[in-house]
Protein backbone atom coordinates (compact mmCIF):
# COMPACT_ATOMS: atom_id res chain seq x y z
CA UNK A 1 0.00 0.00 0.00
CA UNK A 2 1.17 3.50 -0.79
CA UNK A 3 1.35 6.35 1.73
CA UNK A 4 -1.39 8.25 -1.34
CA UNK A 5 -3.66 4.98 -0.61
CA UNK A 6 -2.69 4.95 3.25
CA UNK A 7 -3.73 8.73 4.08
CA UNK A 8 -6.49 8.04 1.81
CA UNK A 9 -7.39 5.13 4.03
CA UNK A 10 -7.28 6.83 7.24
CA UNK A 11 -8.66 9.61 6.38
CA UNK A 12 -11.89 7.66 5.42
CA UNK A 13 -11.55 5.85 8.64
CA UNK A 14 -10.79 8.31 11.37
CA UNK A 15 -14.59 9.97 10.97
CA UNK A 16 -15.23 6.86 12.70
CA UNK A 17 -13.12 7.84 15.75
CA UNK A 18 -13.38 11.63 16.21
CA UNK A 19 -12.37 11.09 19.90
CA UNK A 20 -8.56 9.31 19.11
CA UNK A 21 -8.24 12.04 16.76
CA UNK A 22 -9.67 15.05 17.86
CA UNK A 23 -6.57 16.96 18.34
CA UNK A 24 -3.73 17.93 15.45
CA UNK A 25 -1.52 16.06 17.30
CA UNK A 26 -3.53 13.17 17.97
CA UNK A 27 -3.91 12.86 14.33
CA UNK A 28 -0.32 13.03 13.46
CA UNK A 29 0.78 10.61 16.04
CA UNK A 30 -1.90 7.67 14.49
CA UNK A 31 -0.68 8.68 11.18
CA UNK A 32 2.67 8.05 12.05
CA UNK A 33 1.97 4.92 14.03
CA UNK A 34 0.74 3.64 10.35
CA UNK A 35 3.37 4.26 8.41
CA UNK A 36 6.07 1.78 7.07
CA UNK A 37 9.26 1.14 9.31
CA UNK A 38 11.68 3.19 6.87
CA UNK A 39 8.93 6.28 6.41
CA UNK A 40 8.50 6.10 9.88
CA UNK A 41 12.33 6.29 10.69
CA UNK A 42 13.18 9.17 8.26
CA UNK A 43 9.72 11.63 9.86
CA UNK A 44 10.49 10.53 13.26
CA UNK A 45 13.32 13.56 13.86
CA UNK A 46 11.43 15.93 12.26
CA UNK A 47 8.83 18.57 13.69
CA UNK A 48 5.11 18.85 11.78
CA UNK A 49 2.90 21.93 12.63
CA UNK A 50 -0.28 20.17 10.95
CA UNK A 51 -1.28 16.85 9.61
CA UNK A 52 -0.86 17.64 6.07
CA UNK A 53 2.26 18.64 6.64
CA UNK A 54 3.38 15.62 7.57
CA UNK A 55 1.27 13.61 4.92
CA UNK A 56 3.05 15.76 2.20
CA UNK A 57 6.50 14.86 3.93
CA UNK A 58 5.79 11.27 4.08
CA UNK A 59 4.55 11.06 0.27
CA UNK A 60 8.15 12.79 -0.78
CA UNK A 61 10.03 10.10 1.57
CA UNK A 62 8.11 6.91 0.28
CA UNK A 63 8.98 8.30 -3.37
CA UNK A 64 12.48 8.92 -2.68
CA UNK A 65 12.99 5.84 -0.96
CA UNK A 66 11.26 4.20 -3.65
CA UNK A 67 13.42 5.76 -6.60
CA UNK A 68 16.61 4.75 -4.28
CA UNK A 69 15.47 1.20 -4.05
CA UNK A 70 14.84 1.12 -8.18
CA UNK A 71 18.67 2.49 -8.58
CA UNK A 72 20.00 0.06 -6.09
CA UNK A 73 18.02 -2.91 -8.47
CA UNK A 74 19.57 -1.38 -11.82
CA UNK A 75 22.90 -1.03 -10.50
CA UNK A 76 22.64 -4.61 -9.15
CA UNK A 77 21.33 -6.14 -12.08
CA UNK A 78 24.22 -4.30 -13.85
CA UNK A 79 27.18 -5.84 -11.78
CA UNK A 80 25.21 -9.32 -12.75
CA UNK A 81 25.30 -8.50 -16.17
CA UNK A 82 29.19 -7.39 -15.74
CA UNK A 83 29.67 -10.62 -13.78
CA UNK A 84 28.34 -12.88 -16.62
CA UNK A 85 30.50 -10.89 -19.22
CA UNK A 86 33.61 -11.95 -17.23
CA UNK A 87 32.73 -15.32 -17.01
CA UNK A 88 31.81 -16.11 -20.06
CA UNK A 89 34.94 -14.08 -21.89
CA UNK A 90 37.07 -16.47 -19.34
CA UNK A 91 35.14 -19.87 -19.84
CA UNK A 92 35.61 -19.00 -23.82
CA UNK A 93 39.29 -18.73 -23.26
CA UNK A 94 39.34 -21.96 -22.16
CA UNK A 95 39.93 -22.03 -18.36
CA UNK A 96 37.40 -23.80 -16.68
CA UNK A 97 34.67 -22.42 -14.14
CA UNK A 98 35.08 -23.97 -10.85
CA UNK A 99 31.90 -23.67 -8.78
CA UNK A 100 31.76 -21.55 -5.97
CA UNK A 101 30.50 -24.64 -4.08
CA UNK A 102 31.77 -28.11 -2.80
CA UNK A 103 29.92 -30.49 -5.36
CA UNK A 104 29.34 -32.97 -2.05
CA UNK A 105 28.26 -30.49 0.11
CA UNK A 106 24.97 -31.20 1.86
CA UNK A 107 24.77 -35.14 0.68
CA UNK A 108 25.12 -38.37 2.86
CA UNK A 109 28.64 -39.89 2.58
CA UNK A 110 28.79 -43.13 0.76
CA UNK A 111 29.76 -45.88 2.93
CA UNK A 112 30.86 -49.00 1.55
CA UNK A 113 28.48 -51.73 2.71
CA UNK A 114 30.17 -54.54 5.13
CA UNK A 115 30.58 -57.74 4.21
CA UNK A 116 31.40 -61.09 6.22
CA UNK A 117 35.21 -62.29 6.19
CA UNK A 118 35.46 -66.37 4.97
CA UNK A 119 38.53 -66.58 7.16
CA UNK A 120 38.04 -64.94 10.70
CA UNK A 121 33.96 -64.43 10.45
CA UNK A 122 34.26 -60.45 10.79
CA UNK A 123 32.66 -57.90 9.22
CA UNK A 124 34.91 -55.26 7.13
CA UNK A 125 34.29 -52.95 4.30
CA UNK A 126 37.26 -54.02 2.92
CA UNK A 127 39.54 -56.41 2.52
CA UNK A 128 40.61 -59.06 5.54
CA UNK A 129 44.21 -59.11 6.05
CA UNK A 130 43.32 -62.22 8.26
CA UNK A 131 43.37 -64.43 5.95
CA UNK A 132 46.14 -63.23 3.74
CA UNK A 133 48.65 -63.87 6.15
CA UNK A 134 49.51 -60.08 6.15
CA UNK A 135 50.57 -57.52 9.41
CA UNK A 136 47.08 -55.43 10.64
CA UNK A 137 50.17 -52.72 11.29
CA UNK A 138 51.82 -52.52 7.73
CA UNK A 139 50.09 -54.59 5.60
CA UNK A 140 53.29 -56.60 5.13
CA UNK A 141 53.64 -60.14 4.24
CA UNK A 142 55.53 -62.47 6.92
CA UNK A 143 54.88 -61.22 10.38
CA UNK A 144 52.13 -60.16 12.89
CA UNK A 145 51.25 -56.73 14.22
CA UNK A 146 53.00 -58.13 17.67
CA UNK A 147 55.99 -58.53 16.56
CA UNK A 148 56.07 -55.66 13.17
CA UNK A 149 59.20 -54.28 12.67
CA UNK A 150 58.07 -50.73 11.71
CA UNK A 151 55.65 -50.66 14.74
CA UNK A 152 58.24 -51.52 16.96
CA UNK A 153 60.72 -48.75 14.96
CA UNK A 154 58.26 -46.01 15.63
CA UNK A 155 57.54 -46.68 19.58
CA UNK A 156 61.96 -46.51 19.78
Amino acid sequence: MTVMEYAAKFNELSRFSLHQVNTEERKMDHFEQGLRGDIKSVLAGQTFTSYKEMNQRAVKVARVLEETEKETQALNLEKRKQEDLRLNARNQTGKKNKPNYSPGKGKQPMYKPLNPCRHCGKWYGGVCLSGQGRCYGCGDFGHKKSECPKLKGEQN
